[in-house]
């Protein structure tokens, strides 16, 4: 053993000094602009060393005390060759602990190598990894603040393989949080894993953080992170890594994107359709990387209403983004056209500009934009299709779209619950029949609800409505199923969710625990209540309670939101129906009835009926 750790680290020491390492490079997807965020930066030893794994190459560096050593030898050979090939992005470099308090990182050695290399340093994301324990925490502070307002961005790796990231994440507040392996692999058929993710999910939108869902090697895993709407992705069905990896997305991980299913936002645009990145797009005739910088000043020179200029290259692919004031800045200091003039203008572009894919949301757009470094809201965002360039577009058109939205969805929304109204509620019916998308279409309704608001008054008739409309949404998963209200106590769902059965089956259990709170002991006891009926006579009158009627609606089977609205509401009535056969006073609970057979196949009645 001994003898062995003596020769492992000889070898190190060699391969340090002949610096022999090999970086490699992962690519990281954006899933929403469906196109390559960035890459990590991973390391190898010479193939033919026992070294070669990265495992045992630190493993080495632990037994020979060379950490440190080595993290600095593997940061540089890492930048160099990012540089070298001109990738484009982010660039994910790990760093330890002990290695972020490096006074090789901390004295400015790396901010030095980053401007001789031309890398600003707002493309490089520190990765802090948990594989040694945080012993001083101010200093970590103190070290984040140092290197945030240089422009570096921090991400958090492994998250759920300890309970110390999680208290990372509360305390160093990353941009960026890579959940671990483990939740990822298998998770579209595991729900444990799924709820796991899911609650990652919503950690990252309270704290304001992008997560990268690693080690995906499944396309059904890829497609359900995506589905879950978590930003980013990294693993080997996206792509492994590679001393010279892949600069566009591969054609596999598109195909799976274009599979994707359709995803929520405000209604706005015109009937059937969801406004896009290319609603917004302005086409400007971009220049070269090889421009000179005295072309692009007479450019926006003569142009006034130009506000940036895109950098393509050869291959019709985005690798730079030039503001007018910052170059018009740079340009009216002394000697600095005489100086620069005829330099390529690559010199004074933003290497890592907002890039989106046409197809993306003006939801997914929004939410990219106000994740991102605060300058790209002056920038504005290029356009791309297929990773080629399109155009660009601006923050102000943007915003000014998603105005539109929100005055379009309030248009149309019901003054009681807010929920989308009958309108919005056709229109994204429309889309899903438009994307030849699977959904399940539930119409839910109050029974015996009339008689609760004529006895109890309207008031309290409108507090179960709105009971009833915040136990919806709680029971839906808000990142793929629509809700809408009707009318009254009829409300529509377009359930995206595999496991919609369940959640409606909630829906019944906390409907009937909610109607327990708001009626007094004795009604709830008894089951109903005494009531007076039309001809004066008083009556004994059941509990509200609710019936679901659902269909299922595949590719193909409807042409409008019209079929849907009337299998719905025919399933509904069965349900009503099937309720009032099994009427009992005693029972609080509510019925669901399924129809089971495609549309066509039989008339109404042919499904099942569900009842608790």
């Amino acid at each position: 053993m001994i003898a062995q750790m003596v020769h492992d680290a000889a070898e190190l020491t060699r391969i340090l000094d002949a610096g022999l390492l090999t970086p490699v490079f992962q690519p990281i997807v954006d899933c929403r602009a469906r196109s390559i965020l960035g890459y990590e930066a991973l390391i190898r030893g010479p193939e033919d060393s026992p070294l070669h794994r990265p495992d045992a190459l630190f493993a080495a560096a632990r037994e020979a005390d060379l950490c440190l050593e080595l993290e600095h030898a593997a940061r540089t050979v890492s930048l160099r060759a990012f540089a070298a090939q001109h990738l484009p992005g982010r660039l994910f470099i790990n760093v330890t602990p002990s290695g972020l308090l490096d006074y090789r990182m901390m004295n400015g050695e790396t901010r030095d190598l980053l401007t001789e290399l031309g890398i600003a340093p707002t493309r490089i994301v520190i990765e802090l990894t948990e594989n040694q324990r945080i012993t001083d925490v101010p200093g970590i502070h103190e070290a984040l603040l140092h290197y945030r307002g240089r422009g570096f961005q921090i991400a958090i790796d492994d998250l759920g393989e300890g309970f110390a990231n999680l208290r990372m994440w509360s305390e160093l507040k990353p941009e960026f949080v890579k959940i671990d392996r483990h939740f990822v692999h298998g998770i579209a058929d595991d729900r444990i894993k799924y709820h796991f993710v899911r609650a990652m999910q919503d950690l990252a939108e309270i704290c304001n953080a992008s997560l990268v869902a690693e080690g995906i090697e499944r396309p059904e895993d890829f497609a359900c992170v995506r589905d879950m709407g978590i930003a980013c992705g990294q693993g080997f069905f996206i792509a492994r890594p590679d001393s010279h990896p892949p600069r566009q997305m591969p054609a596999v991980v598109l195909s799976v994107l274009d599979q994707r299913r359709l995803s929520l936002s405000p209604t706005a645009g015109s009937l059937g359709q969801m406004p896009t990145a290319l609603s917004l797009l302005r086409e400007i005739e971009p220049v070269t990387p090889t421009t000179c910088n005295e072309t692009v000043i007479e450019r926006f020179e003569n142009d006034p209403e130009l506000d940036v200029l895109p950098v393509v290259g050869e291959d019709g692919m985005p690798v730079g983004l030039i503001n007018r004031h910052y170059m018009i800045d740079r340009f009216s200091r002394r000697f600095r056209k005489e100086l620069y003039g005829r330099r390529s203008c690559d010199l004074f572009m933003e290497r890592a500009p907002l890039v989106v894919d046409s197809a993306a949301t003006i939801q997914e757009l929004a939410l990219m934009m106000s994740r991102a470094p605060r300058h790209h809201l002056l920038d504005g965002f290029i356009i791309t299709r297929h990773g080629r360039y399109l155009g660009v577009g601006s923050s102000h058109a943007l915003m000014g779209t998603i105005t539109e939205m929100q005055i379009s969805a309030a248009r149309y929304a019901n003054p009681l619950t807010q929920l989308p109204g009958n309108v919005p509620i056709n229109e994204h019916i429309d889309r899903m029949l438009a994307g030849d998308i699977s959904f399940v279409a539930a119409y839910i309704d109050i029974d015996d609800f009339k008689p609760f608001n004529d006895t109890f008054g309207y008031r309290r008739g409108d507090d179960v409505i709105l009971v009833l409309a915040r136990l919806i949404c709680e029971a839906v998963d808000t990142r793929q199923d629509f809700v809408g209200h009707i009318g009254g106590d009829d409300f529509f769902v377009i359930f995206q969710s595999a496991d919609w059965e369940e959640r409606c089956w909630q829906l019944l259990c906390n409907f009937a625990d909610a109607m327990g709170k708001i009626l007094n002991t004795e009604e709830w006891s008894q089951g109903g209540y005494m009531m007076e009926n039309r001809r004066g006579e008083l009556t004994f009158q059941c509990l509200p309670r609710l019936s679901i009627g659902a269909v299922r609606i595949g590719p193909g089977e409807c042409e409008s939101h019209r079929e849907v609205a009337v299998a719905a509401s025919v399933a509904k009535k069965q349900a009503k129906k099937k309720a009032k056969q099994a009427h009992n006073a005693k029972d609080p609970g509510g019925h669901i009835f399924v129809e089971r057979r495609r549309l066509g196949a039989g008339v109404a009645g042919s499904g099942e009926r569900i009842s608790n």
